[in-house]
């Protein structure tokens, strides 16, 4: 197996399902913190948010050429989740208990997007240091040649409507179920 290979599979097998079920994880401390009753559905908001925050590069990374341009992309949001990450913990922390379980998992969440970033740049070298002037950065976006395989794609947006899009609605509705009964 050729380093690119050991790398895409690290990406693929490891770095995308972990965050996945980071995600799922954050998503029941949330639960058993009970935030519809403390935080509420403005906490929900930022973690939509960020989810979104991610979305678009995780996307771009299934069914798009990566080119300096959709790399570029990944950095700014990246830099826009954890923004967005440290506004979601301080209004939380501010209006209820975030245990040291939920902290770590906020570890895991922080680190595997950049290593997911990381992994995409050392596969796409020349693409990077486009950008930083060596070489011309190419900006299209463009259909992947080579697509990922279709069950790995479909898997993994069952898995992402499974265990993060219908989590984290459901944490709205019962934040918005809850502010409505105050």
């Amino acid at each position: 197996m050729s380093t690119d290979e050991v790398l895409r599979t690290m990406l693929m097998y490891f770095v995308l399902p972990v965050w996945l079920a980071a995600g799922f994880a954050d998503y029941l401390c949330h639960r058993a913190a009970h935030i519809e009753e403390t935080s509420g559905w403005r906490e929900s908001i930022l973690h939509l948010l960020q989810f979104g925050e991610m979305a678009i590069p995780v996307l771009a990374a299934l069914f798009l050429e990566i080119t300096s341009g959709v790399i570029l992309m990944m950095m700014v949001f990246l830099a826009l989740h954890q923004a967005t990450a440290m506004w979601d913990v301080r209004y939380a922390a501010a209006r209820r208990e975030v245990a040291p379980i939920e902290q770590h998992i906020h570890s895991a969440l922080e680190m595997l997007p950049l290593t997911g970033l990381l992994l995409v740049v050392a596969l796409h070298w020349p693409t990077f240091t486009a950008l930083i002037g060596y070489g011309a950065p190419d900006f299209s976006l463009t259909l992947k040649q080579q697509p990922l395989p279709v069950s790995y794609i479909a898997t993994m947006l069952v898995l992402t409507a499974l265990v993060e899009v219908l989590p984290y609605l459901e944490e709205l509705m019962r934040g918005l179920r809850r502010g409505r009964t105050r």
